[in-house]
């Protein structure tokens, strides 16, 4: 059975950092496609990050150049550092694998073959 499961998550002032962790059992991370999306209240769910079985990344343009995805293969862990946080980061974030590798940063509704975390809560706090 595999489960992703995410730690990381609370309350901080703008620009403080927070980093969240997704660790995977009963799947290989480094065999998929892995992201980060985000639902604020109210809002629809949106695209992150995303890490490419080679190595390549992606982000949103309002994360650019403050949040960085990585992943630990020696732990199986996927890894979203933040940096100078917002008010509007404030929301609830969710790491995805996609074994068979079609994750976009449009993939918001994600895909039957997903495997998904629990979801951490993010409070940026002005």
């Amino acid at each position: 059975q595999v489960q992703l499961v995410e730690s990381g998550g609370g309350s901080v002032e703008a620009g403080g950092s927070l980093r969240l962790s997704c660790t995977a059992s009963g799947y290989t991370l480094s065999s998929a496609c892995l992201g980060w999306l985000r639902q604020a209240p109210g809002k629809d769910r949106e695209g992150v990050a995303v890490l490419k079985r080679g190595g390549s990344t992606n982000y949103a343009d309002s994360v650019e150049g403050r949040f960085t995805i990585s992943r630990d293969d020696a732990k199986n862990t996927l890894y979203l550092q933040m940096d100078n946080l917002q008010p509007e980061d404030t929301a609830l974030y969710y790491c995805a694998a996609d074994p068979l590798c079609f994750m976009t940063l449009g993939s918001v509704s994600g895909s039957w073959s997903w495997y998904w975390g629990q979801g951490s809560q993010v409070t940026v706090s002005s």
